[in-house]
């Protein structure tokens, strides 16, 4: 009987170390942390209703961003001294779900400001982002990871 209890705490101590990353990967995605994430595949509509796959630079999109939560702030990761950032306006955790929102002016005298809404799973960290402006929409698909 010791034998069989020694047997058991022993299983459960080494089934509760490898399952320690999956809880400390699903906490990473709640806001505790910044991410940095990646689109991967951007979807663009038009006012036609007429949608096309698009890469992300073609749609001026950064191919890293970086979210700050304690600055509330995404902000693309690249060379340019001129770094683009959008602020986050609302922040809430639903359904597993960390979800962002902002609107962004884009480029000064130019009428391109979007409003968009960003969902991350906390379960796998997968990105689905969406903004809308005038006469256009885009939908991206990414992921996020802890940085």
């Amino acid at each position: 009987m010791q034998k069989l209890n020694v047997y058991f705490w022993r299983t459960l101590a080494i089934t509760g170390l490898l399952c320690l990353p999956c809880f400390v990967q699903a906490a990473s995605f709640d806001g505790s942390q910044n991410l940095l994430c990646a689109p991967q595949l951007v979807i663009e509509c038009g006012a036609d209703g007429k949608c096309e796959q698009a890469m992300a630079a073609s749609v001026n999109l950064p191919n890293f961003f970086l979210i700050d939560f304690p600055a509330k702030d995404l902000s693309a990761i690249t060379e340019s001294i001129n770094k683009r950032t959008s602020k986050i306006k609302s922040m809430e955790m639903l359904d597993n779900k960390l979800f962002l929102q902002g609107a962004d002016d884009g480029i000064e005298g130019v009428r391109d400001g979007l409003a968009w809404s960003i969902s991350i799973s906390q379960d796998t960290g997968r990105l689905v982002m969406s903004a809308s402006g005038d006469s256009v929409a885009f939908v991206v698909f990414g992921a996020c990871t802890p940085r």
